[in-house]
């Protein structure tokens, strides 16, 4: 039996959620479909856009994506306090840039002047909506039904696009995050749809290092990254801005290492020059490439050190502690 959505997505437990939504039957949302020789890829596209638009509405950030043939990988970052800080007016603005909303909603807009009952009825839906802003449900739901009209649309048919449910796990801790960023950056190599995270179009990886091209004489790469990623701020300290707690340099070094391991097929034989994020992580070089190679396969629901995911569990009143055996496997 499913487990319950709100017991999968928890900001008592982490702000960091990898999502996954895949078409139904494995049918084909972007690449080439070789029973009809037609060719989607330019679908992609329309995700990117559509995941930029979101993420600039939305209270979540977006960490990390991968867009495949018949599905797309994201990690998100849920940003509670940004959205406790909006103001009403913010939160309808941003509500009707996806929505009419109410008559309320909209008179409010104009600048009407709402009763003493008109404005409680307001204020409970404004409460309502910035709960919405920031739930992954909503966001997944924002991105997906228009992606579904528009392909039936054009292929002149009705009926289910996506599988039912989008998958779900929580990121306990920066292992698990730096894991699932490289897995999921890493999908078009291992599919064979890309030699190099630089070739690797439609991905998070490949757009911070284009970022970095476009950049030339500056000095440190950490300073210019894409406006609609969550940028990495460097590793955690005291006076530790929003962002990944990583330095950028460091993860496209480990995301290049890991993908000509893939590539070389070569788990067992690791090179000696270990980029500098699996030292600090402390995470087994053979463990890293077995995971950024099945993280989705092997990891269900949460995923974490053993610590971490005991306290999680504990926190959300689970009877038992799923993933423990892996995750203390692993991520130790």
């Amino acid at each position: 039996m499913p487990t319950p959505r709100k017991r999968l997505i928890s900001l008592d437990a982490t702000p960091y959620y990898h999502c996954v939504s895949r078409c139904v039957r494995r049918a084909f949302l972007c690449g080439r479909d070789t029973f009809s020789d037609r060719n989607y890829e330019y679908r992609r596209k329309w995700i990117q856009d559509k995941l930029y638009e979101l993420s600039d509405i939305f209270a979540i950030d977006l960490c990390g994506y991968a867009i495949m043939s018949n599905h797309f990988h994201l990690v998100l970052y849920i940003d509670k306090q940004t959205a406790d800080k909006w103001t009403s007016l913010e939160v309808i603005t941003r509500w009707h840039r996806l929505f009419r909303g109410t008559f309320l909603s909209q008179r409010f807009i104009d600048g009407d002047t709402l009763s003493q009952a008109e404005q409680k009825a307001l204020d409970d839906k404004i409460t309502l909506w910035r709960i919405r802003l920031m739930d992954i449900s909503w966001f997944m739901r924002c991105l997906n039904e228009p992606i579904a009209r528009r392909a039936n649309q054009e292929e002149g048919c009705t009926g289910r696009f996506w599988e039912g449910r989008y998958k779900s796990q929580a990121l306990l801790d920066e292992k698990a995050l730096a894991a699932c960023l490289a897995y999921v950056d890493l999908n078009p190599i291992r599919a064979g749809m890309a030699q190099t995270p630089e070739t690797a179009e439609f991905t998070s990886v490949e757009e911070r290092i284009s970022k970095i091209k476009q950049t030339p004489g500056i000095p440190n790469p950490q300073s210019e990254q894409p406006p609609h990623l969550l940028p990495f701020v460097g590793n955690p300290r005291a006076d530790m801005p929003k962002g990944l707690p990583f330095r950028l340099t460091d993860y496209i070094q480990l995301v290049d290492w890991s993908g000509r391991a893939i590539l070389e097929n070569k788990r067992g034989s690791i090179r000696s020059d270990l980029p500098p994020m699996l030292e600090r992580l402390q995470i087994d070089p053979k463990h890293w490439l077995y995971m950024t190679h099945n993280f989705e396969s092997k990891f269900k629901g949460m995923v974490g050190t053993a610590h971490n995911l005991k306290t999680a569990c504990q926190r959300l009143g689970y009877r038992r502690t799923p993933n423990l055996a892996v995750c203390q496997q692993l991520l130790i």
